[in-house]
């Protein structure tokens, strides 16, 4: 996927936020975009945008925690652009509340829109992206949270989900002519601690995260890191360049590297103290 220009590609959460930023980078190096956002208003104010670019774009609302949403979402974009090379689970939920406090609403919320709509989005577009045999990539949105448990539990599952995924998949596809890449964005200028503004009906009221405890000092904290974060359109340019490159490992920044290596080394110590130890047979 070195070169870009006359590729399709298809983006999940591209209404706004980082799936927006990497739909504009990729319409600029020449790539057909199809845009897929649950958010019908930033979808068209997105599609209207890059079109007004000379862009070559269309738009798909879809709930991608529906696997039959997802598919017509798949169909569509065939029917407008005749294939597609570029996969791109963006789509991405806040979450839940803390431990005591979540309920199977939110699990189930989170599980579907962070983790399921990239399984389902990989069984849907993969044999898509093989059947022309022209290549392709796969970008799947995780977090630092999917490498770090930082955040809340479900989010942090979700997205250690998605680095899994991409991780045992890229072997898998090489072979196929797919290649897989997965994006641990840090804070970004998102609106990601809305998140609740786009919940579906059939689930309910959901908990809220109270901001006003000490326990919820650390949300307070991540929105205020968020709307100080990087520029999504950025992040976009990263995911460009991770594509051409076929990265398997998409970072924006470097602030949680010291935790990441912090939590490496406390796995190498695990192994340190049975180094010496030879298990039964």
């Amino acid at each position: 996927m070195q070169h870009l220009e006359g590729k399709v590609a298809f983006v999940t959460g591209a209404g706004s936020g980082i799936g927006l930023g990497i739909a504009q980078a990729l319409a600029a190096a020449g790539v057909k975009v199809m845009l897929c956002d649950i958010e019908q208003a930033a979808l068209d104010r997105a599609v209207e945008g890059l079109a007004a670019t000379n862009a070559d774009v269309a738009g798909v609302r879809a709930d991608v925690s529906l696997k039959e949403e997802l598919q017509k979402a798949a169909d569509e974009t065939i029917a407008r652009f005749g294939k597609v090379h570029i996969l791109v689970n963006n789509a991405g939920v806040g979450g839940g509340a803390e431990y005591g406090k979540w309920t199977d609403a939110s699990w189930n919320w989170t599980i579907g829109v962070n983790l399921m709509s990239v399984v389902w989005g990989i069984e849907i577009f993969g044999p898509l992206i093989e059947s022309h045999g022209e290549g392709g990539q796969i970008v799947s949105t995780a977090s630092i949270a999917g490498l770090i448990a930082a955040t809340g539990p479900s989010y942090n599952v979700t997205k250690y989900g998605v680095v899994a995924l991409s991780e045992g998949l890229r072997v898998d596809l090489a072979s196929r002519g797919i290649g897989v890449s997965v994006l641990c964005p840090g804070f970004i200028r998102t609106q990601i601690m809305d998140s609740r503004r786009n919940v579906p009906t059939r689930f309910g009221e959901l908990e809220q995260q109270n901001e006003g405890d000490g326990a919820a000092e650390f949300v307070q904290l991540a929105r205020e890191a968020i709307e100080n974060g990087i520029d999504p359109r950025y992040v976009g340019e990263l995911v460009r360049e991770g594509i051409e490159g076929d990265w398997p490992y998409i970072f924006t920044d470097l602030q949680f590297e010291p935790l990441i290596n912090e939590r490496f080394a406390n796995i190498t110590a695990g192994f340190d103290r049975i180094r010496d130890r030879v298990p039964q047979r």
